[in-house]
């Protein structure tokens, strides 16, 4: 008998455009996958419980918390993170609206602040800054800079 925690499998996922083909154990989460397997550092590792946001990637074009999503579980399916979206130095347009209105101070939630919204405007959520707000309270930020997150992504969506 062996060591299930020795066994590895293989996976086969598109993350920020680039197929991967990875052996990873089965406990291993998106997160760590993403951090200490692919080097994507982007992605923050938080409370590792789900609460904080810091580690919100898109999924399919969905925003999920990484740190709770097992890896294999995202056999085939398409992963973007922060690194896939700016164009060479060229800021994404959301990233760009972050900067203009002073969104971010440590920096440290901004890739997960920036992932989740991308989701919520893909999800067509993003009608008003209230409805905004609500959506974007998974993704804390302790440095009280949720007034300006809104405000970025309220100019950035046109609500």
């Amino acid at each position: 008998m062996t060591d299930s925690s020795r066994q590895r499998v293989a996976l086969a996922l598109a993350i920020n455009g680039r197929r991967h083909r990875v052996t990873i154990e089965p406990s291993t989460t998106l997160l760590d996958l993403l951090r200490d397997e692919l080097g994507l550092f982007g992605t923050k590792k938080g409370c590792d419980m789900g609460a904080c946001g810091a580690c919100t990637v898109l999924v399919d074009g969905r925003r999920i918390n990484a740190c709770l999503a097992l890896a294999v579980m995202q056999e085939g399916r398409d992963v973007q993170t922060i690194e896939g979206l700016a164009e060479g130095e060229a800021l994404h347009p959301l990233q760009q609206a972050f900067v203009e209105h002073d969104a971010l101070q440590c920096g440290y939630c901004t890739p997960g602040q920036i992932m989740s919204a991308l989701g919520l405007i893909g999800e067509g959520r993003a009608t008003d800054a209230a409805g905004i707000a609500e959506q974007m309270s998974g993704n804390l930020c302790r440095c009280g800079a949720h007034p300006n997150i809104v405000a970025a992504i309220a100019a950035y969506a046109g609500a």
